[in-house]
């Protein structure tokens, strides 16, 4: 009877960047740099769907939600075709720097150098 089930939901443009805002609004902008992976994307969790303005319903309860945003460049598609699959060269990868740059410069809107990396493991927006 209380069985925990998942669900995966792949959103895309103008919807996932406000879902994307909502969430960064109740972790307050705030993303630790183990959030980013390597290649580029970057995820975090909230521990009450509430939080995002979702109305609560008893026979529901309270559920946490995770985040994962999947960066790209032009051109990323060739590795997903089913035939004469590509591969992406090493320099048009993205990296977690870039990755953290990009999070940065366009989430916050604020220019790099308005950053504080606060206490080197976290990455906030602030003022300027």
């Amino acid at each position: 009877i209380n069985e925990k089930i998942a669900v995966h939901c792949t959103v895309r443009g103008a919807k996932a960047e406000e879902i994307l805002e909502k969430g960064l609004k109740v972790r307050e902008y705030e993303l630790r740099k183990n959030n980013f992976s390597d290649t580029g994307n970057f995820g975090f969790g909230i521990q009450e769907h509430i939080d995002l303005g979702i109305k609560y319903d008893p026979s529901i309860g309270i559920y946490g939600l995770d985040f994962y945003v999947v960066l790209g460049r032009p051109g990323f598609s060739i590795a997903d075709k089913k035939q004469k699959t590509g591969r992406i060269g090493f320099r048009h990868r993205i990296r977690k720097e870039e990755a953290m740059r990009w999070f940065q410069q366009k989430v916050c809107g604020f220019s790099y150098t308005g950053w504080a990396v606060i206490p080197a493991d976290y990455l906030l927006c602030v003022a300027n």
